[in-house]
């Protein structure tokens, strides 16, 4: 028997949903074609990463030969300590991904699930382009595989731990790096002291650390947050991240024939972790991930967001042409 179904227009886009088989002509020529049809799908349409604000970017750099080999201030012991820290990125982010992935089946909120979706394809997309500037780094000479070992050696200490400590130690190393994240994109001081192509693919990874800050501690919402398993989580990734990249950073300086040259490493280590320092300006923030009732959104950056987006992806934006799938992004978010 077939189904039937109310006459009006928008029972008609109802009843489809319903698997309905009804077609009414008053209707299709009152609303039009194309209007139905748009509808219908819009009803239907799944969402994606980017129509929650969370858009997997393809993004492709280059590092010109003639940029200089230190590319932060002209100091080695500066750049070596971004050095380090790209080296670290990749498997950093793949160790996010799964803590992330294997709670995803708990998910049952479309727009967390969405965003979950985001924050895969972003971090892919990091891994990938740091997998990719560090090819070109350990082509000039620098001991990338160093600090690809150390941090692939340290995250097995963190599998040693329970699936929701793994991911509550996600949660804080997201915490520093949206922090890390917010200073780049707001230091002018850093943006001048930087290579100018250089520069590019770290404001691109930053922008999107903040677009995707609350992702991990969203899930981990869902499946309890307990706060003191936030804080051991907390304690036990400062006692395994800080002696570890310290160790190679320390290392590749050696490597590098900088690792006691005293005017170059003071000079790089007062510009990272001097009174005005890159990373120290981030450390009084730092605690905030320990507070009662914390939440990566009550620190807001979406102003910020805003406008690095329109900076580095707008009409006349610094990486408006090396952005691949902007078209399908867009149409994804209509």
């Amino acid at each position: 028997m077939t189904k039937r179904c109310s006459p009006r227009p928008l029972a008609f886009i109802w009843s489809l949903s319903q698997n309905c088989v009804y077609f009414n002509f008053d209707v299709f020529f009152m609303l039009g074609f194309r209007e139905i049809f748009m509808n219908t799908i819009s009803v239907k349409r799944k969402l994606t990463g980017a129509s929650v604000g969370i858009p997997p970017r393809h993004v492709t750099f280059s590092m010109a030969e003639d940029s200089p080999r230190y590319f932060y201030g002209n100091n080695a012991t500066a750049t070596i300590f971004f050095a380090m820290l790209s080296g670290a990125f990749p498997p950093g982010e793949r160790f996010f991904m799964e803590s992330v992935r294997r709670f995803r089946d708990r998910i049952e909120d479309d727009h967390l699930k969405a965003q979950v979706s985001g924050f895969m394809g972003q971090e892919a997309i990091h891994g990938r382009e740091h997998d990719r500037l560090n090819a070109m780094l350990a082509e000039r000479g620098f001991d990338m595989e160093a600090s690809d070992k150390i941090v692939k050696l340290g995250l097995k200490v963190f599998n040693l731990m329970p699936p929701s400590t793994r991911l509550a130690a996600t949660t804080f190393m997201e915490h520093f790096t949206a922090l890390l994240a917010e200073q780049l994109l707001k230091d002018e001081g850093f943006v001048a002291l930087a290579d100018p192509e250089m520069i590019k693919i770290w404001q691109w990874h930053a922008l999107e650390e903040l677009e995707h800050k609350a992702v991990a501690y969203d899930v981990y919402d869902k499946i309890g947050n307990s706060r003191l398993e936030r804080l051991v989580a907390a304690l036990a990734s400062s006692l395994v991240l800080i002696p570890m990249l310290g160790g190679t950073w320390a290392w590749m300086l050696a490597k590098e024939g900088k690792l006691g040259s005293a005017k170059d490493n003071i000079n790089g280590i007062n510009m990272l972790f001097g009174k005005n320092g890159f990373i120290t300006k981030t450390i009084p923030k730092m605690p905030l991930f320990c507070k009662q009732g914390f939440h990566p959104k009550d620190h807001d950056t979406s102003e910020l967001e805003s406008a690095w987006r329109e900076i580095l992806f707008g009409k006349n934006g610094t990486l408006a042409f090396d952005f691949k799938n902007k078209v399908v992004l867009q149409e994804s978010m209509h």
